[in-house]
């Protein structure tokens, strides 16, 4: 990986990141007229504000993917064997899923959106890359997408605070990983 490589990967995302969060904020501000954001009702300001929101957001979404490289390249130096890697891995998952619904984080019919959303860019993933990129992919998706969403997760002021965070995080962790394999050419096919 070179710098202009993660450059790339950093100014795509960010901009991702905001169109996709004014674009949520200015959904949920128009059919719901009580969503306001930073205390103020006026479309405008509040617009830039989102926009600026949402760019905050994909840098939290890029500080936990790059997080999960280091710690998968760690565990992976440690244990030496990919598949008990993912099996560690799929049990964390479900723990983490289990562990959501139950504590009432989310509602049962979110986590199975929000897997069958993962599910489908680990099988894009897989599709554009190799097979081997199924369960890091998911894992990655569904709980590190949760995991940088528990600040709206625990607040409990709303379904549409959970959306607002949710879907640039969603988002811009799926560019992340599914961008990575175009930057550092290793597509099994055109992208």
């Amino acid at each position: 990986m070179t710098l202009r490589k993660w450059f790339y990967i950093f100014w795509t995302t960010i901009l991702i990141g905001a169109v996709v969060g004014g674009i949520v904020g200015l959904s949920l501000q128009t059919m719901d007229q009580d969503f306001v954001f930073m205390g103020m009702s006026v479309m405008g300001y509040n617009f830039f504000w989102m926009l600026i929101a949402g760019a905050l957001f994909s840098l939290i979404s890029q500080v936990g993917f790059f997080a999960y490289l280091i710690i998968r390249f760690i565990g992976i130096g440690i244990i030496r064997n990919y598949w008990t890697w993912n099996m560690l891995q799929l049990l964390i998952m479900v723990v983490v899923l289990f562990d959501m619904a139950y504590l009432g984080y989310t509602n049962v019919v979110g986590t199975i959106i929000l897997v069958l959303l993962c599910a489908a860019i680990a099988y894009f993933k897989v599709r554009i890359t190799n097979k081997n990129a199924l369960i890091p992919t998911f894992f990655f998706m569904t709980v590190g997408t949760l995991m940088e969403a528990q600040p709206a997760l625990v607040m409990n002021n709303g379904f549409a605070s959970v959306l607002f965070m949710m879907i640039p995080l969603f988002v811009c962790n799926a560019w992340q990983i599914l961008i990575l394999s175009k930057v550092l050419k290793t597509n099994k096919e055109p992208f």
